[in-house]
């Protein structure tokens, strides 16, 4: 059975001039309506952030390749999201305290896995199979809290906040916010620490802090090998309909077919996506090595020029781009503004 892999993410590029807006606001407490300082706000999935100032006001710029959600992010407080803000230039945005925290009554529970057990495995699954990933480390590991359900065989992660992580080959520090992390295991063996997955979940919003602003040859190289082959760069393919020029074979019943017979690529008018209509699964070869395959949940799904895609849950890939996790992901503005 293949293994399902989704995350949440929106997302080189032979673009055009991109056009960049600025978007200021304040972000108060709902109650007081004291400013709140230090508060996140960044572009899901970017390098573009910043934090409020002392006044609780923040400016941040933006391109015509952004189309993540704005995030309002605040420890101890309910995260806020934004859509709507290319139609704004400023906003003010009230911050809810949390009602609730989560429960550490139970985080060393005897469940059938010790917490170091259950670490390693998180590991794995999160930061992923691959050199990029095997240099990643967790510096919070302190803020997870996991649970075995011994019955379902699943392990549940949440955090206190977001999980850092410091990717030393692609030098990148990523702040991500868990929605939802979860494990689904076919076999488990907590004696031996084998195990095999049935399906793997997760979603939050990531922020991505570049720690090389200056490009050296190996830092491109790596990021460059992360890039080819990966999702990102097979929707951008998928959108310029030069998926073999830039390396991609599509294949269907262990045959070689055309691509366009397959995948239908539509321009919408007035929208900077294009509809795709798969109606059938595909398996894709990178560079005629690399195999993954596509799954489609539905007969159409949407992609624009950078590589962002809707509806992201309905599509299932495995294989090598199913097998990517955090420590293979680059942010959706990758080769843009040098990122």
């Amino acid at each position: 059975m293949r293994t399902k892999f989704w995350y949440l993410i929106l997302g080189l590029i032979f673009a055009p001039l991109l056009h960049a807006q600025t978007l200021t606001g304040k972000v108060v407490d709902l109650k007081t309506k004291a400013p709140l300082m230090s508060v996140s706000v960044y572009f899901d999935n970017t390098t573009i952030g910043t934090t409020t100032n002392d006044s609780g006001e923040f400016s941040i710029e933006y391109s015509d390749a952004i189309q993540s959600n704005l995030v309002i992010s605040y420890i101890g407080y309910d995260t806020v999201f934004i859509s709507d803000y290319r139609s704004l230039s400023s906003i003010n945005v009230s911050l809810k305290e949390a009602l609730h925290t989560l429960d550490e009554v139970v985080i060393d529970a005897n469940d059938g896995l010790t917490r170091k057990q259950k670490l390693r495995i998180f590991r794995k699954e999160f930061l992923g199979f691959s050199e990029f990933s095997k240099s990643c480390r967790i510096l919070n590991e302190d803020d997870l809290i996991l649970r075995y359900n011994k019955k379902d065989q699943t392990l549940t992660v949440n955090a206190k906040r977001p999980v850092l992580i410091k990717n030393k080959k692609l030098h990148y520090e990523i702040a991500y916010d868990i929605a939802d992390f979860e494990i689904e295991f076919r076999y488990l063996d907590a004696k031996t620490d084998r195990y095999t997955t049935h399906s793997v979940l997760f979603t939050g919003t990531s922020f991505y802090k570049d720690l090389s602003p200056e490009k050296k040859p190996k830092l491109i190289k790596n990021r460059t090998k992360a890039y080819r082959g990966s999702i990102q760069h097979f929707m951008r393919s998928l959108y310029r309909k030069s998926l073999r020029d830039e390396g991609f074979d599509i294949f269907h019943e262990k045959f070689q077919v055309d691509e366009w017979t397959f995948f239908n690529v539509e321009t919408m008018p007035d929208s900077p996506f294009k509809k795709v209509t798969l109606k059938s699964t595909v398996d894709i070869l990178f560079d005629m090595k690399d195999q993954s395959v596509l799954q489609p949940l539905v007969a159409n799904f949407y992609v624009d020029q950078y590589g962002n895609y809707l509806p992201i849950t309905e599509l299932l890939f495995s294989g090598i781009m199913g097998n990517q996790r955090i420590g293979d992901l680059l942010p959706s503005n990758y080769g843009l503004d040098d990122n």
